[in-house]
């Protein structure tokens, strides 16, 4: 069964002149995906130190994209592994 969702500190707090401070440092984002079987569980978690990851990702996938027909594509098209 998968669960998905956000907890934690989502964003900006609506009262507030300041952003929320991450307690992590220079983490901009984290992922984790949970394998759970019974009695155990096995995590992967990513983490992110800067936005520019993002960026590159983004770029790289339009530039692959450029010429392409309009179709359905995902990121294993992009990097070749389909």
């Amino acid at each position: 069964m998968a669960t998905h969702g956000r907890k934690g500190d989502t964003g900006k707090d609506p009262r507030s002149d300041r952003l929320p401070r991450d307690p992590r440092g220079d983490i901009v984002g984290e992922h984790t995906v949970i394998f759970a079987g019974t009695g155990e569980r096995v995590e992967l978690t990513a983490r992110s130190q800067s936005r520019m990851t993002y960026a590159a990702g983004a770029l790289r996938a339009a530039k692959w994209l450029k010429d392409r027909p309009a179709g359905l594509y995902d990121m294993f098209h992009v990097l070749g592994l389909s």
